[in-house]
């Protein structure tokens, strides 16, 4: 959510960052700040009104006295009300605004995307490739017919070297992480409608989201969700800042709408396991911390000896709530291609706003802190990228080195 004393203080400059990701029919300030204007009115009416109230009260009341002091109190009911229904309409309308963006970051949407890192060259197999459902089914990892014949389309079931190697995936970035001093956290995986609001996925993505209906909770979408909300409403203590943690969960998503033939299998599903990197920050850290979590993204994939891409994206392709996001692209040779595995944001004060976590700077101020993610990894993308991109010639697939420890020293699946 947008300050807004800053829309007010810095009207023009808010508008133009805006009008990279949106369009100008849609964007309206001046009625957000009418709105403002008229809460501060009925707020001021309100309080001279019961301070008026308040210095009645002292004196001895007489009958013209209490006919006076009711119709004032109706009154200040009537603008009390009136004062409420004028702060909701105003945080519905700064509830749905996005999000700033960093200078940098361009108009417009994904065909404004830019590469700014490319690691190793593309394989290149000499015989006639696989795609990687074919790989999988056919080596035994994946079941696809049992795991729709119990939840659906848009599921599957790991199974032996399957299971073992996402499982090695895993442990392969917790390992990372725990190394590099993050928290791990395994959190809950349902969320209150107010957690989905801090994170930003509501109003606007409700439909992409699972829900409980009875009991009006949603699945996680992504441990985002849920590292975003750990903090709410908290101050905290200002040398503990920079806090880095990282969790583990299952993700579900609704992922609405027919897929290409090309995004069978994993590329595009309703549940997927990731481990999340996530760090709250002081405003003066948060591009340090931004800088960090996506070296620590790459070093992941380049730790796997897969080709991928860096993409800075353009402010339409950013998630509503990120002012900066950088997305790390896997091959996919079968689609001759590339599909994210790890989107890197900083959200700035946006989703702090939401969740009210703060903390007290060296002025003694109260501030609210900068938010930032990345995944470290998915894993529904690189599994795909590993069968294909290591796939031999015999139809077994090379085991990259950094995961065979956790597979028992095993160096090919299918051997």
């Amino acid at each position: 959510m947008l300050d807004i004393k800053k829309i007010r203080e810095n009207k023009k400059d808010i508008e133009k960052s805006l009008l990279k990701r949106i369009d100008k029919k849609d964007l309206d300030l001046d009625k957000i700040l009418k709105l403002d204007d008229q809460r501060k009115e009925y707020l001021l009416e309100v309080e001279q009104l019961q301070a008026e109230r308040n210095k009645s009260s002292k004196t001895k009341p007489d009958a013209k006295t209490i006919k006076a002091m009711k119709a004032l109190g109706e009154k200040i009911n009537f603008l009390e009300a009136s004062l409420f229904a004028v702060e909701d309409e105003l945080q519905e309308a700064l509830a749905a605004l996005p999000n700033i963006v960093a200078d940098e970051v361009v108009a417009g949407g994904k065909e404004n995307n830019k590469i700014i890192k490319t690691f190793s060259d593309k394989p290149k197999l000499n015989f006639e490739a696989k795609n990687h459902v074919d790989l999988a089914t056919d080596l035994g990892l994946i079941d696809y017919e049992r795991a729709a014949k119990m939840s659906g389309a848009g599921f599957w079931a790991y199974i032996g070297d399957g299971a073992l190697l996402e499982w090695a995936l895993l442990n392969y970035f917790a390992d990372y992480h725990r190394d590099n001093n993050y928290t791990f956290i395994i959190p809950p995986y349902l969320l209150t409608e107010q957690s989905a609001f801090t994170s930003g996925h509501l109003p606007k993505f409700k439909d992409d989201l699972f829900w409980a209906t009875k009991d009006k909770l949603c699945l996680n979408a992504t441990s985002e969700m849920m590292l975003g909300n750990y903090h709410r409403d908290e101050m905290l203590d200002t040398k503990s800042l920079p806090l880095k943690y990282y969790a583990y969960s299952t993700c579900f998503r609704r992922e609405a709408g027919s897929y290409r033939a090309e995004e069978r299998g994993m590329i595009r599903g309703h549940q997927f396991n990731k481990i999340e990197m996530f760090q709250f920050t002081k405003p003066a850290d948060s591009w340090t911390a931004f800088d960090e979590l996506l070296k620590h993204a790459e070093n992941l994939v380049e730790g796997l000896g897969l080709h991928y891409t860096s993409v800075q994206l353009a402010a339409g392709d950013c998630s509503a709530a990120m002012a900066k996001t950088i997305d790390i692209e896997v091959w996919i040779p079968s689609m001759n291609g590339y599909k994210e595995v790890s989107s890197v944001s900083n959200a700035l004060d946006y989703q702090a706003r939401r969740g009210n976590t703060r903390f007290k700077d060296t002025d003694g101020k109260n501030k609210f802190v900068h938010t930032l993610n990345a995944s470290g990894l998915a894993t529904s993308r690189i599994f795909p990228a590993i069968l294909e991109q290591y796939q031999q010639a015999d139809g077994t697939v090379k085991i990259p080195e950094a995961l065979r420890k956790y597979m028992g020293d095993k160096e090919f699946l299918g051997k």
